[in-house]
């Protein structure tokens, strides 16, 4: 029976595995966890969330909502999967990060077709097709290994992770629930502040002890759409209150009235007892992290289950390195999927992994690879990270800006959701024949 190598289990591997499992072709599925932990997991399930639990909004006039729904078109497993394990986010897909590992773990481990290997590989596999869905963690072997046969060096970046707190913990006479502008459930909690208890906050927030780099790590480059909350503070003293604290659409139905600052949480499982800060990535000591959030109005008691931590990110220079289908430019049997090929997210990991299993089951059929237009999000996330021109290449997540231009010229603001419908309407219908 035709066989590929999968090496890692998160996302993008997980997703490649079941891919070509469907396409009747075997699977090798290699992940170290939890013979090797990482410094980030915390379990040995496959396809775990690290940072946050939620896979961005659902909405297709946002890039990644039009990224899902391609995928579903597409037949994603991880996306359905997130679907029935999704818990209250307003318009964003959340889930329970918890049940949604268990649920990839066990289709995996009943699917007759893959086999899973717990253990770190060390070397790739030259005897049949692979694909590399390592992850931002990948082991120092591996990278080695990938170097040699990608004749290009790493590049590195780093990603935060949030604090988590208890959600009996919260004050709920100074916290409220809403979603922003009242769109869907009021899933949130929002801790409002008023402009004195802004600056407090600020002030101890620039000013708290961070965690020390590694020597080797010194050098390396943040991911801008990822930055640690203080890194993010440091650029000005509103930059905050125009990012993840900002109030625009959250009234506090109690009292009708606007806030200084809001700091939003976002539930982080089925049960609503744990809830995330959202956009407070952070690389604070840890004593650092527990004052700063009693700082803030309603997280006084609060209890914290996870605190933030900040871990490397690698990935290839995919411009050198890799095709519009995933393949390696040396090795068409090789492909790269998930954030070492320079997507960054959950949902553009799970939509490179389906794309690699798709095209590898495809060479081992004899057929040719997918080679997706631009017109569709998944379409122009692939030509993006391999688009030759790249002089100072970086991550990236999915974004109408990637788009192949449509034909007409709209402008002005009241135009803008109008625009983004047009390049949703033009993907699916583009992808949908595709997918028969």
């Amino acid at each position: 029976m035709k066989k590929v190598k999968v090496i890692g289990g998160g996302l993008a591997g997980s997703e490649a595995a079941l891919q070509l499992a469907n396409n009747g072709i075997e699977v090798d599925l290699y992940e170290m966890r939890p013979e090797k932990m990482t410094g980030a997991h915390s379990s040995g399930n496959l396809g775990e969330l690290v940072c946050s639990n939620s896979l961005g909004s659902n909405d297709f006039s946002a890039a990644s909502g039009l990224l899902k729904q391609e995928l579903r078109i597409l037949g994603s497993y991880l996306v359905k999967f997130a679907d029935e394990t999704s818990v209250p986010a307003g318009n964003a897909l959340a889930v329970d990060r918890e049940i949604f590992s268990q649920k990839i773990t066990a289709a995996i481990a009943e699917n007759p077709l893959i086999n899973l290997i717990n253990g770190e590989i060390r070397e790739i596999p030259e005897d049949m097709p692979v694909i590399i869905a390592s992850g931002p963690l990948t082991s120092e072997a591996l990278s080695e290994e990938i170097k040699k046969i990608t004749g290009s060096e790493h590049l590195y970046f780093f990603d935060a992770i949030a604090p988590i707190v208890e959600r009996d913990s919260i004050n709920f006479e100074k916290a409220f629930m809403a979603s922003r502008y009242d769109k869907g459930e009021a899933a949130y909690i929002n801790c409002p502040m008023d402009k004195e208890e802004y600056e407090v906050f600020y002030e101890k927030l620039i000013n708290s002890p961070v965690a020390e780099l590694k020597e080797f790590e010194k050098n390396s480059k943040f991911f801008e759409s990822c930055l640690p909350v203080e890194v993010l503070a440091k650029r000005g003293k509103d930059t905050l209150r125009y990012g993840p604290l900002k109030p625009v659409g959250l009234i506090d139905p109690r009292t009708g009235r606007k806030n200084y600052a809001v700091v939003q949480l976002r539930m982080d499982n089925h049960a609503g007892s744990l809830y995330n800060l959202v956009g407070f990535q952070t690389n604070l000591k840890w004593p650092a992290q527990k004052e700063l959030i009693k700082c803030i109005p309603g997280l006084e008691n609060a209890e914290i289950a996870r605190y933030g931590v900040m871990h490397r990110n690698t990935f290839i220079h995919s411009p050198s390195v890799l095709m519009p289908t995933l393949q390696s430019k040396r090795r068409e049997d090789l492909f790269f999927a998930g954030q070492i090929s320079g997507v960054e997210g959950y949902t553009e990991s799970i939509a490179t992994g389906l794309l690699a299993g798709i095209n590898a089951a495809r060479i081992l059929k004899g057929e040719r690879p997918l080679t997706l237009e631009p017109v569709s999000m998944l379409g122009a996330l692939c030509g993006y990270i391999t688009h030759p021109n790249h002089k100072d290449f970086q991550p990236v997540n999915s974004n109408f800006g990637i788009l192949k231009p449509l034909d007409v010229v709209l402008k002005g603001r009241k135009n803008k959701q109008h625009k983004k419908r047009l390049f949703a309407e033009k993907a699916l219908s583009y992808l949908t024949p595709i997918a028969k």
